[in-house]
Parts: C-alpha cells; structure tokens; sequence
C-alpha cells in the first residue's frame, strides 16, 4: 500500500463508488452506513493506494469541488494506455478538461472531471526527454524563461 491514502467528498457516496469502479477499476473495501441506510463512506482500493469517498457534509466544511466552482488539483494516475483510461472514465460520464495530447515532457495525457468534479489525469510515459529540452518547452508553452 502506498504512503498517501485519498479521502474524496463526493455528492453521493454510492454512485461515486460506482463511478471509481467502473472508470478507474477501483475495488470496494468497506463501507460505512447508517442505520437509516444512508451511507457515509466508501473505502476502495485503487491500485495500491486507498481511496475513500464520503458524503458532503457542508457544516463541517467538507464540500464537493463542483459546489466550490473547481479544484485547483489534479490525481494523476499513472496507466499503461492513457487513450483506453480516458475513454474509459468518459464513457462512464466524466467530463474532458484537457483532451489526450503528447505532453512536452514525454509523456502521454489526457484529465476529466468526475461526477463530482474531482480532476484526473491519466499519464502514459512515451518517451525520455532531457532536462534542457523539457525546460526549453516550458519557457515556451508559459511564455517565459524557464532555467534547469
């Protein structure tokens, strides 16, 4: 298991859990539900990482990034076929937020937004690229000079 577990807040705990299965290949764990049958979290395995998908709970400030207007992070997978993992997860309903390009730093990406605007980038490593030109790109791609 890896170091960092990830503890999402999701709309819905059930169909977020359904969601991750279905375009990610996570596996559930455990779960959490009330005696009402309202279900609190969701613990998956992704890989070897944990992932956990609870509940917005707005009084105690856990809110989803489509109810704040956006995340300013990105969970980047890393995959062995980044086009099949996009496919994949907007076929199960994610939204593009940058298509499957040739990045300049050698590899192969494409992010979505999930169902409750999470951000994932599924990275495929295509190609080495020095140090010098991975920083030549950059000065380009942000308009600026870039140094190693």
């Amino acid at each position: 298991m890896s170091a960092i577990a990830i503890h999402l807040v999701v709309s819905d705990p059930d169909s977020a859990a359904a969601w991750y299965e279905a375009a990610l290949g996570a596996e559930e764990t455990s779960r959490l539900t009330l005696p009402n049958g309202r279900t609190v979290t969701v613990q998956l395995r992704l890989g070897d990482t944990a992932l956990a998908v609870a509940g917005e709970y707005p009084q105690a400030g856990l809110r989803t990034p489509a109810s704040l207007g956006g995340t300013p992070a990105a969970l980047r997978l890393t995959v062995p076929d980044a086009d099949a993992a996009f496919d994949r997860a907007t076929k199960a309903g994610a939204s593009v937020f940058e298509p499957v390009n040739d990045a300049f730093w050698g590899d192969r990406t494409g992010q979505v937004l999930d169902p409750s605007g999470h951000r994932w980038a599924f990275d495929q490593h295509v190609r080495e690229v020095p140090a010098e030109e991975i920083a030549r790109q950059a000065a380009q791609f942000f308009g600026s000079e870039a140094s190693t």
